[in-house]
């Protein structure tokens, strides 16, 4: 993956709230699993076929996938998870407030482990009926909001109405907690390698496929072990992702369960009108809350 013509400017932005079984909001209201039981229509269960759990040397990662914005990747990347093969992968260029990087399958397993590369998945064609988001901003116009508590950007809904399929390009911004897809110059090249973003990264949008996004460990993420400037490798005795499991795989003893606060309630939408009066972007509100226990 090559960055170094993307590295100027970098700064934090925005926040992923998880933590263990409780988040917290940007009042610092605590949410744990007593919330989900006594309000469970304000949430959203979590497909376990779409949960996956990583054990790194600095804590517990928990992320969700989006087969939706990127149906090949995020298949690869189950297939990858379920062959054992991120097992014992380092993270191997990790850049301070920008993202770390890991799943250098073919370093660890050797290349006869490799699936073959991906096309692109930059953009995907949205039908905003089954694929809805909460917007910022009325619906028709809007350029971003939430799907399923993923931030998303898009094309104005009102151009499904112009377009030969129904349809709109949407994406996945790389928000604080997103998990996108490595790759070399060449478009088409990514493969297992995959990166996540701990601070502002948006400037990769259309230029790298996002796949998913942490519920819980962002804290986890910004303590990986940084690189060198200013490509973030080599690292010496570098952080290790210990094993990645699909939890739809683990015994159900073991599962952990997710729930992501839903964003088509009056509260959100007071938040998401009050983020278009100040013309707030997408990355720049806090993310919607997930607990997971």
């Amino acid at each position: 993956m090559t960055f170094r013509a993307l590295l100027s400017g970098l700064a934090l932005m925005g926040f992923v709230a998880c933590a263990g079984a409780q988040t917290e909001t940007e009042n610092d209201v605590i949410y744990t699993m007593a919330d989900v039981e006594a309000a469970p229509e304000a949430w959203r269960a979590v497909d376990p076929e779409n949960l996956v759990v990583f054990e790194t040397s600095k804590g517990q990662i928990v992320i969700e996938l989006l087969p939706v914005a990127a149906p090949n990747h995020v298949t690869q990347f189950k297939a990858y998870v379920r062959a054992g093969l991120y097992d014992g992968t380092a993270f191997h260029r990790v850049i301070k407030d920008f993202m770390a990087q890991g799943g250098d399958v073919e370093a660890t397993h050797g290349a006869d482990a490799m699936m073959p590369p991906l096309e692109s998945e930059f953009l995907f064609r949205r039908n905003p009926a089954e694929v809805p988001l909460s917007t910022i901003g009325p619906a028709d116009t809007a350029d971003a909001g939430f799907h399923n508590g993923f931030p998303m950007t898009t094309q104005p809904g009102f151009l499904a109405e112009m377009s030969k399929d129904g349809l709109v390009e949407s994406w996945i911004p790389h928000c604080p907690g997103v998990l996108s897809s490595a790759r070399t110059d060449d478009p088409n090249s990514a493969n297992a390698q995959f990166f996540l973003i701990s601070g502002r990264g948006q400037h990769l949008d259309y230029k790298y496929t996002a796949k998913g996004r942490a519920l819980k460990g962002l804290d986890v993420i910004q303590a990986i072990k940084l690189g060198p400037n200013p490509d973030g490798y080599p690292i010496a005795n570098p952080d290790v992702l210990i094993s990645a499991k699909m939890v739809a795989d683990m015994p159900e003893s073991e599962r952990p369960t997710a729930y992501v606060q839903r964003t088509d309630t009056a509260e959100w939408a007071q938040k998401l009108a009050d983020a278009d009066a100040g013309r707030q972007k997408i990355c720049a509100l806090p993310s919607v809350p997930a607990v997971v226990g």
